[in-house]
């Protein structure tokens, strides 16, 4: 299956809200993973593109968080994750380059500003003065991402880019700093809140992306 279940290897609370608000949820990545070849051209040109709106720019999510993040439990996997992002960025716009160009769905297609508008919302969360929340958006980031990189290797495959290995943390080691840093209710709780809104946004990416391509369907 496209999709891995690596939950398992998650501490029970992270794995809650990965679980409830994950890419993996979402039921067009679910049709995505049973059967890949669903996705034309257009579908795979939408998906490298916005997802290289939302996360193509430097600064983002994670160099944010590492500015906000004094923790030094935090600092090591800040590191590997700015320099493994770094990476995956350059893989999105090579991605992107390959796949071409996206068309509009309608005469007043708006999909462009509303990823825009995703990413400004990203941006503040990131930034936020709230200790814990930026970390919790960018832990969350990190581990939805392994998720979306599988259908992110299958297009690399589609559009003859090569996919190198992810050199981002690992997931467990991603689930037992959040475990470190949920050291109160209140950071806890912080944490929750950002990893929940940024996992939000990639729902709301996903929504977009599958009625992108019903609009192409019913034409």
């Amino acid at each position: 299956m496209l999709v891995q279940n690596a939950q398992s290897a998650i501490h029970p609370g992270f794995a809650r809200h990965v679980g409830a608000h994950g890419s993996d949820t979402v039921p067009y990545v679910r049709l995505i993973a049973e059967d890949f070849s669903i996705l034309s051209g257009a579908d795979i040109a939408d998906i490298a593109h916005f997802m290289c709106v939302l996360y193509g720019p430097h600064p983002g999510v994670i160099d944010h968080a590492a500015t906000k993040t004094v923790d030094d439990a935090a600092r090591e996997w800040l590191i590997e994750a700015t320099d493994g992002f770094a990476a995956e960025r350059a893989f999105l716009t090579k991605l992107t380059v390959a796949a071409g160009p996206i068309s509009g769905v309608s005469v007043d297609d708006q999909s462009n500003t509303a990823v825009h508008g995703q990413r400004k919302a990203l941006e503040m969360l990131s930034q936020s003065d709230r200790s814990g929340c930026a970390i919790g958006a960018a832990i969350a980031l990190i581990a939805d991402w392994h998720f979306i990189r599988n259908i992110l290797e299958r297009i690399a495959l589609r559009v003859g880019v090569e996919a190198r290995s992810s050199i981002l943390p690992s997931i467990d080691k991603t689930s037992v700093l959040n475990s470190r840093l949920a050291e109160t209710p209140a950071l806890e709780r912080a944490l929750n809140f950002g990893a929940e809104q940024l996992l939000n946004q990639h729902r709301g990416l996903w929504q977009l992306l599958e009625a992108r391509r019903n609009m192409r369907l019913s034409r």
